[in-house]
């Protein structure tokens, strides 16, 4: 069995591992020139963390992460608690797997070096997908075709190949932009902070936890804005970030103050699917269900992704790839529609004006949090894409 991998993020590493487990010969496809160190901070649920174990390589990419005790709410004014969820020993005693963060070149790191370096085919930009009833092919943009009997499209939230497959269908503007920035645990080691906190104010919140083992402090600032750029390299103007967040804790406004280079990118989503696949082609990942951050589930539903892509293509025959790829969308479709339109509802419930509203959230939450050791934005933890 052969297959194509386009994309060398997140999901498509996982998805070369998890076909390779699968007994298939895989090729993955990469525009870019080399792999680099981009992003910041991603979390990894324990649903992350079991595919990671899976692959086997939960204990390289433990190595460098960092495993949060507990999750802190917190009033955006005066810093004081809402509530506050377990994480730590037990998470991972209730879901099988621990709660990691970690740097996202960190995990892309781990993923990258487990994959054969024959597989991967780097500065080659993917220029069309097709297929026919016995093979499905890529074309490069050197006039190169490449046959395989599958192709898998993890070629992001811009992805070329989801509008190939499904006509146009453009990034869906979530009406939010994050300020992202890393800190040296050095350069903050005076402040009082919460180990990993989400503090909530009118029209925008903050978030910041340890990656590296404790060596940087990711920082998040996410706001409210008519428009902003969908980039993971545009900089945020001098104190830009100050200013979005004027009057806040004086813990957060410490955080902001001291970030070097800021970065600013708008959250855009992509609109669901009603099908990910067509014949020997299916979509992965940020292409077939990029969502808001706000549930921190993004990575995890890619990793889910790839591990059950490769549960269902174990055993097959190129005559069975169709069907394979129909049981791979049925078995996630839904759930990550799901986890997709919890996230967006997370960040709604997140930036709610001072007054009534917000009262009676911070009441509900403190409720929740008395009655749910984890909160719900664990409800995706426990589900087990193998258990059909």
């Amino acid at each position: 069995m052969r297959a194509i991998v386009v994309g060398a993020g997140i999901g498509g590493l996982a998805a070369t591992l998890s076909l390779g487990r699968a007994g298939c010969e895989v090729t993955l496809v990469e525009q870019a020139p080399r792999f680099t160190e981009t992003g910041a901070g991603i979390q990894l649920a324990p649903n992350a963390t079991r595919v990671l174990r899976r692959l086997g390589l939960l204990d390289a990419v433990d190595a460098r992460s960092t495993r949060p005790s507990r999750l802190s709410f917190r009033t955006w004014s005066d810093g004081g608690e809402i509530c506050h969820y377990a994480l730590g020993r037990e998470v991972e005693e209730a879901f099988g797997a621990p709660y990691l963060q970690v740097h996202r070149a960190d995990l892309h790191r781990a993923l990258a070096a487990a994959v054969p370096p024959e597989a991967v085919r780097l500065d080659t930009m993917v220029v069309g997908i097709g297929q026919d009833a016995g093979s499905a092919r890529v074309t490069t943009a050197g006039g190169e075709q490449l046959e395989a009997d599958l192709v898998v499209a993890a070629d992001g939230i811009r992805s070329s190949a989801r509008r190939w497959l499904f006509g146009a269908d453009e990034a869906l503007f979530s009406g939010t932009a994050a300020y992202r920035a890393l800190l040296p645990a050095e350069q903050v080691a005076d402040l009082d902070l919460p180990e990993y906190a989400l503090w909530l104010g009118p029209g925008r919140h903050f978030v910041h936890y340890w990656v590296r083992r404790g060596e940087l402090l990711n920082v998040v600032g996410v706001v409210e804005t008519d428009a902003a750029q969908e980039s993971w390299t545009a900089r945020a103007e001098p104190e830009e970030q100050l200013h979005a967040f004027r009057g806040w804790d004086p813990r957060v406004r410490a955080l902001l103050g001291r970030t070097g280079t800021v970065l600013r990118h708008g959250i855009h989503t992509r609109a669901p699917l009603a099908r990910w696949n067509i014949g020997r082609i299916t979509l992965l990942g940020d292409s077939a269900h990029a969502m808001a951050p706000f549930q921190a589930q993004g990575a995890a539903q890619a990793l889910v992704d790839a591990a059950v892509l490769g549960d269902c293509l174990t055993d097959a025959t190129c005559a069975d790839v169709p069907d394979a790829l129909d049981r791979y969308v049925r078995r996630r479709l839904a759930v990550a529609t799901k986890v997709q339109a919890g996230s967006a509802r997370a960040g709604e419930d997140y930036h709610l004006p001072d007054g009534p509203e917000a009262d009676a959230r911070d009441a509900r939450m403190a409720a929740q949090a008395a009655e749910h050791e984890f909160g719900p934005h664990a409800g995706a933890w426990g589900i087990d894409p193998f258990d059909e």
